[in-house]
């Protein structure tokens, strides 16, 4: 299951999923998606913490290196949402 975390000014969505145990440690999957005017979306998923991409589709080089940078700023509070089930909105 993925929780929404934010929009982006560019409408690109961010979530994450559960926190999920792998090998030793936990991971943090982090998807980002936003839509293309020539239809469908640009479509990216990154594992925390090792940063690795697992997948993308038509986003660029750049848009990867500035996710990475949001991550960087953004992991240790996903984590935390990842660990009790997303944000809690009323």
């Amino acid at each position: 299951m993925f929780y929404q975390y934010v929009e982006l000014a560019d409408k690109t969505l961010i979530a994450h999923s559960d926190l999920k145990k792998q090998g030793g440690g936990k991971v943090v999957e982090v998807q980002f998606e936003r839509p293309r005017t020539e239809g469908g979306f640009c479509s990216a998923r990154c594992e925390l913490p090792s940063y690795k991409w697992i997948f993308n589709e038509f986003f660029s080089d750049e848009d990867l290196a500035f996710f990475e940078k949001f991550l960087s700023h953004n992991a240790h509070t996903i984590f935390k949402y990842a660990d009790c089930g997303g944000i809690k909105i009323a």
